[in-house]
Formats: C-alpha cells, sequence, structure tokens
C-alpha cells in the first residue's frame, strides 16, 4: 500500500533503496537519537530493508518529485511495540536525512500516518516517544498534537549499548479528530 501527501510518497521499502538508506542512516547525527547505530556500508542498509524495514506498516518516506527514499515512518503494532499491549493501540516511529530537516516533511508524513492508523486501521490510541535531548523529535510530536503521558527512566537502549531517559507521547482518537478539525 502506499500512502501519499502534497510532497511526499510513502510506499514499503525495497531493496534498490540500499544506496539512499545509506546516505541519510550512515549520518551519526541521525540513528543514534533514534536508538540505532548508523549503518556502516550499502550492504548493511540493505540488510536492514530486509531485516528490518520489510515489515507491515513501515514506509519508505519518498519525496514525490524524485521518489528517493529519504527518511522512513511507521507503526508498530502488537509484539513490535513495548509502549502496548492493546490491539487497536500502536507505536509510531519515524526518522528523516539530515538535509531534508526543518522542512516539515516528517510532520506531513506523520499526519498522513495518523490519519492512517485511525481511519484505515482503526486504531484508538497513538504512542510516541523520544530520548532525552531529541528536541527535533519531541517538537515534531508537540506539533502533531500528541499529548505528555510518561517519563521512564533508565531505560535500555539495546542497539548502541546504552541506559537512556525515555518520554512517552500519546495520540487519541479524540484528540487527533480535534487536530484535524483546528486544521480545516
Amino acid at each position: 500500500m502506499n500512502l501519499q501527501t502534497e510532497r511526499l510518497i510513502l510506499r514499503p521499502w525495497q531493496e534498490d533503496d540500499a544506496e539512499s538508506l545509506y546516505k541519510y542512516a550512515s549520518d551519526p547525527e541521525v540513528g543514534p537519537w533514534a536508538g540505532w547505530p548508523p549503518h556502516t556500508s550499502v550492504e548493511d542498509s540493505r540488510d536492514i530493508i530486509r531485516n528490518v524495514l520489510f515489515v507491515p506498516e513501515t514506509y519508505a518516506v519518498c519525496l514525490k518529485e524524485n521518489g528517493v527514499a529519504v527518511g522512513s515512518i511507521g507503526l508498530k503494532t502488537g509484539d513490535a511495540t513495548d509502549m502496548t499491549d492493546h490491539a487497536d493501540e500502536c507505536e509510531l516511529g519515524y526518522w528523516i536525512g539530515q538535509p531534508f530537516w526543518g522542512q516539515g516533511l516528517i510532520p506531513e508524513a506523520s499526519r498522513e500516518i495518523l490519519r492512517h492508523a485511525f481511519e484505515d486501521l482503526g486504531m484508538r490510541a497513538v504512542w510516541c516517544g523520544y530520548y532525552d535531548g531529541n528536541t527535533k523529535s519531541r517538537r515534531v510530536q508537540e506539533k502533531l498534537g500528541f499529548i505528555y503521558h510518561h517519563t521512564t527512566e533508565g531505560l535500555e537502549v539495546r542497539l548502541m549499548n546504552e541506559i537512556r531517559t525515555g518520554h512517552v507521547m500519546l495520540m487519541t482518537r479524540e484528540t487527533w479528530e480535534k487536530e484535524c478539525r483546528k486544521s480545516e
């Protein structure tokens, strides 16, 4: 399934996205903020596409103008998320390459993913989080209308072999509907 916004196409990852994935995910300013190490090669990125990104509801964030994947966005459900154990709740995750920061692309993609979660998938709530210090991600969540829920100290970030503080935000269907009416 593909989703579209004014400037973006959100589509499933493909193995031939490995070069563009490596280009943006090898940047040490991108992955570590989200809890994963920079990619080390195009082959590493290809393996990550095969073994991590080829899952339901995970999308390459592609520019409409050229179809190039510049980030990723997705909804984690069931056992893939530790934020909820309710079937009608999921977790939103996202990142975008540094050259595209500050252009509003992730909020744009997130609005469409939230629409998809609530309208197409029938979710009751969407959870989202960020690690201490990741002000860019926090601002995205605030812009979208997520509400602060709680903070957890001492979170194990396995891929980075670190312990961090995590902040969790929540968007309910009711909050999302109010946010949609505000923007109309």
